[in-house]
Formats: structure tokens, sequence, C-alpha cells
């Protein structure tokens, strides 16, 4: 493995991808394969925190757009992002590798809860941080809280496993004539409106200098290789 371009960063990975084949729910076998990823990627000596969503379980602020309470949609969509970073949890243990869940929605019964005291002492065990919960309040996005998080855990990067493998001028799946991007500045992004992540989430990263890196979770042992700065992928970084 070449050496890695980052020493420590936030991977962020995407809800729906662990369905796998299915239309719901969380499949086991995507869940090892993700993890197969991130244990491979690790032995680059980079450290890594963990980010998930929940579009494979709930979405909150598609509830809301129904018409529901969006305060607690929110809060149901958290609860979708903790039961996410169970299982990833549970996979973890599997393998012996120590993994801690932070949450900022306070659910004592399950896992800790955020503190920055926490996840430094977690970071300093070597511990996989998985970072679950969102940002503990409503109306900020999964990639609000990763960003977020991402400045507490003084990452360098966030890697994004999407279900494309890059970002694009429009969605490829429903554009064929869209364009790719192989680099971009955070102030691109803002400006064309690009959607990769929420604009709180990319005005953070921003201001903290921290890079976004996009590409495809399907793509077997895709984070190696980013990573270490090939394989297919899109970068934001400030300049």
């Amino acid at each position: 493995m070449n050496k890695p371009l980052y020493s420590r960063i936030l991977y962020k990975i995407s809800g729906e991808a662990l369905m796998g084949q299915q239309s719901f729910g969380i499949d086991p076998d995507m869940v090892s394969r993700v993890v197969d990823d991130i244990e491979e990627a690790s032995k680059s000596g980079t450290s890594i925190a963990l980010v998930v969503g929940a579009g494979n379980i709930f979405r909150g602020i598609a509830l809301a757009s129904q018409g529901a309470d969006r305060v607690t949609s929110d809060h149901m969509g958290m609860l979708g992002i903790v039961m996410n970073a169970l299982a990833l949890r549970m996979e973890f243990d599997k393998r012996g590798i120590a993994a801690t869940v932070l949450s900022g929605l306070a659910v004592p019964q399950v896992c800790d809860s955020f503190t920055q005291r926490g996840m430094i002492e977690a970071r300093d065990r070597g511990d996989v941080i998985i970072f679950a919960g969102g940002t503990g309040s409503p109306y900020f996005t999964s990639d609000s809280g990763a960003a977020l998080r991402a400045a507490e855990f003084g990452a360098d990067a966030i890697f994004k496993g999407t279900q494309v493998d890059g970002i694009y001028s429009a969605d490829p799946k429903k554009d064929q004539n869209a364009s790719r991007y192989d680099t971009l500045t955070h102030n691109d992004v803002l400006e064309q409106r690009l959607g990769i992540m929420d604009a709180a989430a990319v005005s953070l990263a921003r201001d903290n200098n921290i890079d976004l890196v996009v590409f495809s979770i399907h793509k077997i042992g895709e984070l190696s290789r980013v990573l270490c700065g090939y394989g297919t992928f899109s970068k934001v970084s400030s300049s």
C-alpha cells in the first residue's frame, strides 16, 4: 500500500449502502463488506472515524415534508443512525476490533453520549470511533453532523462513500449528459449547488480546511485506493 494522503479522516457512509440488495433495512453481508474496507484502509496508519446515514431505515425530512412535526421526525432519523452505528460496531466486535459508538442524541442504554473528552480518550486508545445520532439537534442533516464531528476529531478530510464514483453536475443515474468533476473548491460546490453535502456542511468543512473526497462505496477496496491517491474519486479542497 502506498503512503496515505491523509493522517486522519472521517468516513461518511451512505445509509442506503447498508441495504445491499435489499429494499429496506440492514444487510449483514454489506455491513461486513464495508467493515472489510475500513479494516484494510486502517492498515495504512491513517486514523479513521465513521459517520453513517439512516436512509436505509428512515428519512426524517421526508416525513416532515408530508406534514409531520419536523423536530420529532428528525429525532426518529437520529435513532435510525444509532441503529446503523450499532450494526457496524457489532461487526467490529466480531473481529476483535475495539470500536466505540458516541451519540449526539442521548441514548445511554445502548451507547455512550458524545463528549469531546470521550472522543479524545477513544481516539487515543486507537478505537474505531463511530459517531451516531447526528448533532443531537433537529434541523441538521447527517452531513452537517459529519462535518461537525470531522472538525472536532481533527480530520484532514471527509471521505464520502456514495452510490456513484464522484461528483457530477447532475444525478448521472437520471441525466446521461451529467459531467463528472475530478477537482473542485468548496466555493465551487456552494456556488454551483452541486448537492454532495448540504451547504452548512460544506461551509464548515471549508472554514476548517477539511477536504471532501467522494467515491463509490460499491467498489471493493476503493477506500484504501482512494486514501492512497488512486482509484476513482472527486476531491474538494480549499484551492
